[in-house]
């Protein structure tokens, strides 16, 4: 069983900025050959692609809209995936959720939410203007 534990969330001003942290667990669990990656749901909307990393953080993905603004990385010591997310604006408000691609290729950062085994229970951001 693989466990996904966000933490970081909060009540932020918009133009603020935010560190979203992701914590991998489970026996015999492999992080170093998982892709992860982070998406969010905003109330009333789908859930929504935001970033990804593949197996070395060497290849990265972004969402459009958060492209310039979020940064993804991994410590794969530490089994952890971060999301700094700068310049927060109002529209970013969501329940942000990690996810993992177990035994993912290497040179694979999924952005489909269908490619992913494992996801966290989400971590709560508001931002007020």
């Amino acid at each position: 069983q693989v466990q996904l534990a966000e933490s970081g969330g909060g009540l932020v001003q918009a133009g603020d900025s935010l560190r979203l942290s992701c914590l991998a667990s489970g026996r015999s669990y492999s992080f170093t050959r998982s892709a992860v990656g982070w998406f969010r749901q905003a109330p009333g909307k789908e859930r929504e692609f935001v970033a990804s990393i593949n197996r070395n953080g060497k290849i990265t993905n972004y969402a459009d809209s958060v492209k310039d603004r979020f940064t993804i990385s991994r410590d794969n010591d530490k089994k952890t995936i971060y999301l700094q997310m700068n310049g927060l604006k109002p529209e970013d408000t969501a329940i942000y959720s990690c996810a993992a691609d177990e035994n993912a290729i290497l040179s694979v950062a999924p952005t489909a939410e269908s490619q992913y085994d494992y996801w966290g229970q989400g971590t709560q951001v508001t931002v007020f203007s």
